[in-house]
C-alpha cells in the first residue's frame, strides 16, 4: 500500500496554517508600525500641528502629477502664533468636536464619511469663504449659527445648529486648517482654492 505524500497529510496543512497565520500577523504588526510613523503629526506627509501658523495652499505639482499642499510664510490663525503644544490642543479640540457633533454623518473627512454635505478635507482652502481676510470670521459665525450664516452653494442643504461654542468653532477651524496641510496624495482632485486665479 502506497503511503500518502507529505503535502496530502492533515498534520502538514495544520502546521502550514499555523506558520502562515503567524507570518501574516508579524507582517501586519510591521506594516501597522510603519503606517503609524508615516501618518503621525510631524511626519513627512502630515505636518506638525504648528503648521496652523503658516499660509497653506494646494497646487498642482507637474513633476509629481498630483495636487500637493504648499506651506508658505507665517499666516497666524486668529492673529495669534501658537506654540506646538497650544496648536496640538486647539487642533485636538477641533477633532474631538467634529467627532462629538458627528460631522461625518453628513461630511467626508480624509475620504471617510458621508456625501450629503461638502467634503471637509481641504475646507480651509475652499473658495466659498470668498477671501482670506473674511474666512476666519465667516467660518466662526457659520459654525456657531449655521442657520443665519448659511453656505449652501446652491444645493439648499443646510447645516443644523449644533450648538458649537466659539472656542469649539475655533478648534474646528484649526483642525480644518491643519487637515488642509496633509499630503493626501492628490485628493481631492482639481480642487480650486481660495488662492486660485480664475
Amino acid at each position: 500500500m502506497n503511503e500518502a505524500p507529505l503535502w496530502a497529510s492533515e498534520s502538514f496543512w495544520k502546521k502550514t496554517a499555523i506558520w502562515v497565520t503567524a507570518g501574516s500577523f508579524l507582517i501586519l504588526v510591521v506594516l501597522t508600525m510603519d503606517s503609524l510613523s508615516k501618518t503621525s503629526a510631524g511626519s513627512k506627509r502630515v505636518p506638525a500641528y504648528s503648521v496652523i501658523n503658516k499660509k497653506i495652499d494646494y497646487q498642482y505639482d507637474k513633476e509629481l502629477h498630483k495636487f500637493m499642499p504648499v506651506i508658505g510664510e507665517d499666516e497666524f490663525l486668529f492673529g495669534k502664533q501658537y506654540s506646538e503644544e497650544e496648536a496640538r490642543q486647539l487642533v485636538d479640540l477641533g477633532k474631538k468636536t467634529t467627532q462629538a457633533k458627528n460631522c461625518m454623518n453628513c461630511h467626508t473627512l480624509l475620504g471617510n464619511g458621508a456625501y450629503y454635505a461638502p467634503d471637509l478635507t481641504k475646507a480651509w482652502l475652499d473658495k466659498g469663504w470668498i477671501s482670506k481676510e473674511m474666512r476666519e470670521d465667516m467660518m466662526v459665525k457659520f459654525l456657531m449659527d449655521p442657520e443665519n450664516n448659511a453656505r449652501t452653494y446652491g444645493s439648499n442643504r443646510k447645516m443644523p445648529n449644533l450648538k458649537i461654542t466659539e472656542q469649539e468653532a475655533k478648534g474646528v477651524i484649526a483642525f480644518l486648517k491643519w487637515m488642509s496641510s496633509i499630503d493626501t496624495n492628490g485628493f481631492p482632485y482639481n480642487f480650486k482654492t481660495i488662492e486660485a486665479e480664475e
